[in-house]
Parts: structure tokens; C-alpha cells; sequence
């Protein structure tokens, strides 16, 4: 007996050993595990701790414009920005232990497995304020044992690599409160309408017990849910010792008045412009979709606020409400390219297509300063003579013909100048001056003013029968308002990222495209249509409006059947107009054909009511003569009308006007009856 019972003994003790040996490496193999994933997370490195997040943009002055239209709002504030009553409500009842342990709280696990072997049923949790945050980080919410691994895992890195102030801050930053609200910033704005920082303990403490459930805990839901709740929380901030009894009882007690606002797409400012500066960012910044909707991007736009509210108050003004017309207003600094103002529609509820960047449309006489610009660098000068009458043209080596017809079939059966075609907008001169230039002509100096939309070869190309875009147009007025200077319009100054980093900024280009005195002669000459000096045949295509205006401006007014526009500027600003049918529809009502020019008028004065009276000033190379508009030539004292006209130097007339200088009564009756009606008294007529 006693070697059989030996001998069991030593079998057990056999047993025993392999027991505690086979204990021993699987603890060791656990812990090299445990080691090797140390290892690996320290390897790995920090994680990116950005979030998702609304990005912001912001106008000229600093004031916010608005922010990326998701059904997720999104912003992320510093730890310092939330109300200390609200970090403390959160860590009390989400994870008391937070700031003690290592990203695991084994009390709390064990906890929940007794609870939720008591209850035969999944009844409490046990994630810490780290692991909810490696959820929300980086994985999808599902119940696997794979996604509570890898939570495991980027719980190990976050804890390894970043303090608890900064998890702390990530973690408030991320949690959803409902209603498409995420992180405490957005929750303060949705619930009571202010900042986290501004919270106070009553409102702390029911919008900490949001997250366990949303659906269940907003007092949009049931306030009788949330109160409940906002109590436990409340108790949590006792036991966790940040709180007395008495304080807990009052801030329970506290009236709370919620909100429960977000702002729609068509409620934020500028709706048009912000498109605009999306596609920037997207085309000239290269960033994807969803890095300009949840970046958490900073974006400094160059809109003028006050500028903006001015454009769309005088299309509400001026166009009546019983119209169905469209259109739309671009306002640039010209120095800089800097879009100041946009209206790309009258109600952007109604359409979101911007009709001042998208939309393609014929933009009429608004063409011929480019034309005549071209024209000016081949030889012409503002007195250069061309015949108006009725003509048709033939091209295309005979094959095809065309006739232009001015407005109401008027023309001058004589010779004009430059400067009085400009100013009446006179069709056949455009056309033939379009002709007399070199091949193609046309079409490369609108690319040199950058102009891209597709332009047709063809006669009518001088009378803008090719479509194009109103932000083109302004651009390239742009040229001519700031002494040649290539531009380009710009939407953005600078975008920032959610670290405060400036990831781009705008560089103005110095590019000189056009020569300063022709492009200043340009500008002289598109003075004229406001100036009654230059009537003829017709009056100056600016008269409806001049009265209206109190400081010097160019421009050229432009019309179609399905047309009309204005382009105009000051040399602190340039602005386009456009109105017109979106369906194409012929504008036949005189109220309407003058919508353009008036909404123009209005809003220049206005947008530069509090800025000094700028004149153009001319360069070195630019010289100032008296000229009778009708010849062209030097006037002398006998002239009817004379006209202060800029010339480059060497180009200006040295011929003297001698159609007026009959000194007996016989010539002045002959000259009566060969020239029965001068062209200077019938003047304001029909444009």
C-alpha cells in the first residue's frame, strides 16, 4: 500500500509540476505578447488625433460666413475652451478612474462581467473615456471580436503617446450628442445656442448624459429622460468629490432654455460665394470631398460683408418681384483679383446654380473694349475713322456673308471715330475694325485677358456672340482698371488646418500683360459712354444712368435678344452684371432690358459710398489733347464740342479740326444746308 500510495504521490506531484510548468511559460508567453505589442505600439508611434470636423469659412473682416453643409457638425476647442463643470461632469460619469489608469480600468471590467453574469444579459459597460474615443477615432462600431482587438490596440497607442489633458480633449471633441451634433462645441451651439466655454453647471450636466444615448437622453426627445438622467450625472459629480450636495440640488433645479438650431444651407450668408470658394478649393487647392466638408479647415475667403449685403439688397431692390428673370453680379478689387461680392442667382433656395461662374451667356458689346484694345495695338487710335452704314460682309474667301445691324437701324452715313463707336456702341464699326485686324486676333487677346471660354472665329465674334462667363468678363475689365497687371480672381487668402497650420496663402502675381498706356487709352475711351460729348447719330449708351453717378467710371454696357449686361469699374473696383431668362427667353420688356445698367449704378454707388473719389491717372507715356470727337482731330476754339482724350505719346492727332472755321456768313449757310442737323445738337436720343 504505502509504495502505491508513493507512487500516486509522485505522479501527482508530476501532474503538479507540468501544471505550474506549462503555467509558467503560458504567463511568460503572455507577457513576451504583452511585451512584442508594447513594442509594436511604441514602434507605430502616435496616432493622428484629428476628427472629423465642420469646416469654417470666414470673410475678409474675420466674422464667420458660414461652415461645410454636412449633417454633421463638427469643430474642435482646445481643453482650456470647455467649461470645467462640463470636463468634469463627463469624466464623473463616463469614467471616474480616467486619470489614474492606463487606458483599462480592470475594477470596472470586472464590475460589468459580475453585473452581467448576475443579469444573464449584456447590462453594463465597462470602456473607458480612452477606449470610446479609440472607437470613435479610427473604427466602426459593430460588436466583433476582431474591432474589440484593434480597439484594445489603438487604446494601448493613444495611452502610450499622448497625455491624459490631450485625450481628454480628443475624446470631447469626437462624442455624438444627437440631432448631427459632434464634440461639446456643436452641442453647445444645437442645445443652448453658445460656446462650451460658456456652459453653465446646469447645462453641463444634462449635456454630459447625452451620449449614453442620444435617442433616449435629449430633451428634444424626452425631458423628462434628460432631467433624469442630468440627476445621475449630477450624483456621479458627488461621489467623484467635484461637487456638493446643495450645488447638485440647485443646478437640478435650474430652468434651462434649449435651442435647437442648426442653419441651413440656404440660410448661411453668401450661399453663391461659398459654393464658389468650394470649387477653389477643390481646383486650385487640390483637396477631396471629404477634406473640405470635415477637415476642420480655417478658410479666409476675400468677401466684403458689407459689400455683399449691398449687391443683394439692390437686386431686390431694382428687380421686381413679379419677374422671373435672372441674373447675376460679380465685384473684384482689380488690383488684386480678390472677389469682393457675388450674387450668382435671386434666390439660392430655389437654385443653386451660380449664374456668375457657371453659367455661359453672350455677353454683347461687352466684347468690343477687348476688341479695340487689339485694334489699339495694331495701329488704331481713338480718332481712327471708319464709315457707319448699313454693309455686309463676306468671309470665308466669299462662301459666307454678314450684316450687322446697329440698334433701331441707326447709323451715321459718315465717317466716326473710335472713341464715338465705343461710346454709341456702334455695331458695323466693330465688325469691320474685327476684319481689318490679323487672323485670329481676337480670340488671342481674350485669352491674354483671360478669357477660356470656347470663342467662335466668326465676324459677330466682335459683337460677343460666343458665350461666356460673368466672372470672365470682370476679370478682364480687371486688366484694363489696373494698368495691364495680369489677375486672376481669387475667393481664398488663406486656408489654416484644424492644427493651426497654414497649408496655403496667396501669392498676387506682378505679371504685366498689357502696355499701361494703351490699357490706360482703353480706359479713357470707356469713360465715353457716360459722357454726352460723344453723342452723334445716337447718344452714348450710358446716358439712362450717368445722371446716377457721382464719381468717374468706365464701362461698357452689352445686350442681346437674351442678354443684357454691364461691366463697368472705378479703380478701386470692378463689377459685372447680368440679367437675363434662364431658359433662354428673349427680354422684351424695356424695364427689364435695363435692369443690368440699373442694378449696376446702384450698386456701385453704394459699395463705394465711403471711399474716397479716385480719378484714372495716366502714365508717363500717355499724353491728354482736346479733341473734336466727330473728326478725331485737334479741336480749336471754333469747334462745337471738344473732348479731353489720352493718346500714347506719338500716336495723338497733330492735325487740327477745320470744319468749323468759316469766318463768312455764306460758308457758315452753306455749311448749314450740306449739314442740315449737326450730329452734336441731337443729342439724348435713343440708344
Amino acid at each position: 500500500m504505502e509504495a502505491i500510495t508513493g507512487q500516486r504521490f509522485k505522479q501527482s506531484f508530476k501532474y503538479i509540476r507540468a501544471i505550474i510548468i506549462l503555467s509558467g511559460l503560458a504567463l511568460m508567453i503572455v507577457f513576451v505578447i504583452y511585451l512584442s505589442i508594447l513594442g509594436y505600439a511604441k514602434l507605430l508611434g502616435a496616432p493622428p488625433l484629428a476628427v472629423p470636423k465642420s469646416s469654417i469659412y470666414y470673410s475678409a473682416d474675420g466674422s464667420v460666413l458660414g461652415e461645410t453643409n454636412t449633417a454633421q457638425k463638427r469643430y474642435w476647442v482646445k481643453l482650456s475652451d470647455v467649461s470645467p463643470a462640463l470636463v468634469k461632469a463627463t469624466v464623473s460619469v463616463e469614467d471616474q478612474h480616467f486619470f489614474e489608469h492606463g487606458g483599462f480600468d480592470p475594477k470596472r471590467i470586472a464590475g460589468a462581467v459580475l453585473a452581467d453574469i448576475h443579469a444573464m444579459a449584456k447590462v453594463q459597460g465597462a470602456s473607458t473615456i480612452t477606449q470610446q474615443y479609440a472607437r470613435n477615432l479610427f473604427l466602426q462600431h459593430d460588436k466583433t471580436w476582431k474591432r474589440k482587438l484593434e480597439e484594445a490596440f489603438y487604446t494601448i497607442r493613444i495611452e502610450m503617446n499622448y497625455s491624459k489633458e490631450e485625450i481628454l480633449e480628443g475624446y470631447l471633441n469626437t462624442i455624438y450628442y444627437g440631432h448631427g451634433s459632434y464634440g461639446v462645441q456643436a452641442a453647445s451651439k444645437y442645445y443652448f445656442g453658445k460656446d462650451a466655454k460658456d456652459l453653465t453647471l446646469a447645462e453641463a450636466s444634462l449635456l454630459a448624459g447625452i451620449p449614453k444615448g442620444p435617442s433616449r437622453y435629449s430633451p428634444f426627445v424626452s425631458k423628462e429622460n434628460a432631467k433624469d438622467r442630468q440627476k445621475i450625472v449630477l450624483g456621479a459629480m458627488q461621489s467623484s468629490g467635484y461637487l456638493k450636495k446643495n450645488a447638485a440640488v440647485q443646478a437640478y433645479s435650474e430652468p434651462l432654455e434649449f435651442k435647437g438650431e442648426q442653419e441651413s444651407a440656404a440660410d448661411q450668408f453668401a450661399p453663391y460665394f461659398q459654393d464658389a470658394v468650394k470649387q477653389a478649393l477643390r481646383t486650385q487647392l487640390h483637396l477631396d470631398e471629404r477634406s473640405i466638408e470635415l477637415g476642420g479647415l480655417s478658410i479666409y475667403t476675400t468677401l466684403d460683408t458689407k459689400i455683399q449685403k449691398q449687391a443683394e439688397s439692390t437686386f431686390d431692390t431694382i428687380i421686381s418681384k413679379s419677374s422671373d428673370i435672372q441674373g447675376s453680379l460679380v465685384s473684384m478689387n482689380p488690383k488684386t483679383g480678390e472677389v469682393k461680392a457675388m450674387v450668382g442667382g435671386r434666390d439660392y433656395s430655389q437654385s443653386s446654380f451660380n449664374r456668375a461662374t457657371q453659367a455661359s451667356r453672350q455677353p454683347g458689346s461687352t466684347m468690343k473694349p477687348i476688341l479695340y484694345y487689339a485694334a489699339l495695338e495694331q495701329g488704331f487710335t481713338p480718332s481712327t475713322l471708319l464709315r457707319s452704314e448699313l454693309t455686309t460682309f463676306t468671309y470665308d474667301n466669299g462662301k459666307a456673308s454678314y450684316t450687322p445691324h446697329n440698334f433701331n437701324n441707326q447709323y451715321a452715313e459718315d465717317d466716326i471715330t473710335m472713341a464715338q463707336a465705343l461710346a454709341m456702341s456702334d455695331n458695323v464699326y466693330a465688325v469691320k475694325t474685327h476684319l481689318f485686324l490679323e487672323e485670329g486676333s481676337l480670340i488671342k487677346t481674350a485669352r491674354r485677358f483671360g478669357i477660356q471660354s470656347p470663342l467662335s472665329n466668326v465676324p459677330s465674334l466682335a459683337l460677343g456672340t460666343s458665350g461666356v462667363k460673368v466672372l470672365e468678363m470682370v476679370n478682364a475689365y480687371s486688366l484694363f482698371a489696373n494698368g495691364g497687371k495680369k489677375v486672376e480672381p481669387i475667393f481664398i487668402n488663406k486656408v489654416v488646418n484644424h492644427k493651426g497650420e497654414v497649408i496655403y496663402e496667396h501669392m498676387p502675381e506682378k505679371e504685366k500683360v498689357l502696355e499701361p498706356g494703351l490699357a490706360f487709352e482703353m480706359t479713357s475711351l470707356l469713360t465715353g459712354m457716360f459722357d454726352k460729348k460723344l453723342n452723334g447719330y445716337s447718344s452714348v449708351t450710358g446716358s439712362t444712368i450717368a445722371s446716377q453717378l457721382t464719381r468717374p467710371y468706365a464701362g461698357k454696357s452689352g445686350s442681346t435678344e437674351y442678354d443684357s449686361w454691364m461691366v463697368g469699374y472705378t479703380p478701386q473696383l470692378v463689377t459685372g452684371v447680368w440679367t437675363g431668362y434662364d431658359d433662354s427667353k428673349k427680354i422684351v420688356s424695356s424695364t427689364e432690358k435695363r435692369y443690368a445698367k440699373t442694378i449696376w449704378a446702384g450698386f456701385m454707388e453704394s459699395a463705394l459710398g465711403d471711399q474716397p473719389v479716385k480719378k484714372f491717372k495716366p502714365p508717363a507715356n500717355v499724353v491728354g489733347v482736346y479733341v473734336n470727337p466727330a473728326s478725331g482731330k485737334l479741336a480749336t476754339e471754333n469747334c462745337p464740342v471738344s473732348r479731353l482724350m489720352y493718346y500714347v505719346k506719338g500716336t495723338e492727332p497733330a492735325e487740327y479740326c477745320t470744319e468749323h472755321l468759316g469766318d463768312s456768313h455764306a460758308k457758315k449757310e452753306k455749311h448749314a444746308k450740306h449739314k442740315k442737323v449737326p450730329w452734336y445738337k441731337r443729342i439724348w436720343g435713343h440708344e
